[in-house]
């Protein structure tokens, strides 16, 4: 039998680990929010959502990473998914991330993702790191940009269904980051 790895990454405000069977009922709410989940494949069903997060779950057993839980100190409560992301057939190695409307604007997802980075940079030894934006997701573009990414090219995602969306790609190469951290540039 697979394990999930026994990975815990800590920021001053939030714990991300991988994700559990506890954390599904906050993940299928987050997901059903259609407005705020639109750049993110959109609103799914209890049941679809069961099947992304067995598949993030997968992913952790099979690849050694995958979207963590984002989990706030302060409360305890599951706060979205963020993290290294790289299926079959994505335009890059991704650290993407998806925050819940109520905690937005909070910069938990610049927090999260910059540990999420040095995580991906350092462990998996990813070269570089892309964000892939759907063109009108303002927020997300101002993220990747807080994280020092800038924007790289048009793409598209090749699996389906979402294999017709246009996406921008924004990244950065690991000597970048290095570089952006050690002049002290900050998230």
């Amino acid at each position: 039998m697979m394990t999930i790895p026994d990975i815990q990454l800590e920021t001053p405000r939030l714990i991300l680990r991988p994700p559990r069977l506890e954390d599904f009922d906050a993940w299928a709410e987050f997901m059903a929010d259609a407005e705020h989940v639109r750049y993110v494949g959109g609103a799914q069903s209890r049941p679809l959502a069961w099947r992304a997060m067995m598949s993030v779950i997968g992913s952790w057993a099979v690849q050694g990473f995958a979207f963590f839980s984002v989990i706030e100190k302060s409360s305890g409560r599951w706060i979205g998914r963020l993290g290294p992301w790289c299926p079959e057939g994505w335009p890059g190695t991704e650290v993407g991330w998806g925050i819940v409307a109520s905690e937005n604007g909070k910069g938990y997802a610049s927090e999260g993702s910059a540990a999420a980075m040095e995580w991906a940079f350092e462990h998996l030894g990813w070269r570089e790191i892309i964000h892939t934006i759907d063109v009108e997701n303002l927020g997300s573009k101002a993220v990747a940009a807080k994280l020092g990414s800038r924007y790289l090219r048009q793409g598209r995602f090749l699996p389906e269904p979402h294999n017709e969306k246009e996406v921008e790609v924004w990244g950065q190469t690991v000597e970048q980051w290095r570089a952006r951290r050690k002049v002290g540039a900050s998230v």
